[in-house]
């Protein structure tokens, strides 16, 4: 049996490839952090709150939601 005396130390590929990986939202901050795209988060923002209407409008609230308009 041999052991192996001199490990190799591990990349940080390695160290990157065995994290678990972000979720959309973690991953869309680290994007408009890093190349600096701020005048998306407006956008995202108003679909974001049109995606909620439109899937709170089958609901029981939609009553509440047309008075809105």
């Amino acid at each position: 049996m041999t052991s192996n005396p001199d490990p190799q130390p591990i990349s940080d590929f390695e160290k990157q490839a065995r994290q678990s990986p972000a979720g959309f939202f973690a991953e869309f901050w680290q994007f408009l952090r890093q190349n600096k795209k701020w005048w998306l988060t407006p956008i995202f923002l108003v679909l974001l709150f049109l995606g909620l209407l439109i899937l709170l409008g089958g609901t029981g609230a939609a009553p509440f939601i047309y008075t809105l308009w």
